[in-house]
């Protein structure tokens, strides 16, 4: 089975964490949110309250295959801050594993290295901390192991973008059209 971690700080958007989560679960993804605020209880940039499966310091990431930040101008900036999960980012993509993040949070990667040669979209006016990426306007970007999305607006796609990097497209599109999600035709 495959496994996803998604990480939460104070001040994440509430959409694209709890977006990806739902929509990793639906698709039968062992999904964990790993609250990296040294307790379970998170609060969202809007004031809604979280409780994360876990802390990073007790998680278990042995057979994680995807690595999720939502964004959230706060809730990047703590995420930035917290040097063990960039070193744990860091390793993951050097191993090949995926990892993505959404809106704010591809200035995490940025920051880190993990975007020098590589395609990348962030929520604008962030385009300047992708460190050595191309830039794409694109609603998600996946680039080798690295999977980038725009914001809170593109939360469904990039969901269901990172249900077809751990399963397969049919198991996304089948995703989808379930959730009756609308694509603009």
């Amino acid at each position: 089975m495959s496994r996803a971690l998604v990480f939460l700080a104070d001040g994440f958007e509430e959409i694209e964490g709890l977006t990806v989560v739902d929509l990793l679960r639906r698709a039968g993804i062992e999904t964990q949110t790993v609250a990296v605020t040294g307790s379970t209880v998170v609060t969202g940039s809007h004031g809604i309250r979280v409780y994360a499966d876990t802390v990073f310091e007790d998680m278990d990431d042995s057979k994680t295959e995807l690595y999720v930040l939502p964004g959230g101008k706060l809730g990047t900036e703590n995420l930035a801050a917290h040097a063990a999960l960039g070193k744990l980012l860091q390793d993951a993509a050097a191993s090949g594993r995926k990892v993505s993040a959404i809106c704010a949070a591809p200035s995490v990667l940025g920051g880190l290295g993990l975007l020098k040669g590589r395609r990348a979209t962030c929520y604008p006016g962030f385009e300047d901390r992708l460190v050595g990426a191309e830039i794409s306007a694109e609603q998600v970007v996946v680039s080798g192991n690295i999977i980038t999305s725009r914001g809170m607006g593109t939360a469904i796609p990039f969901g269901l973008e990172l249900v077809a990097q751990l399963k397969d497209r049919a198991a996304a599109e089948k995703l989808a059209n379930e959730i009756v999600f609308m694509r603009n035709e």
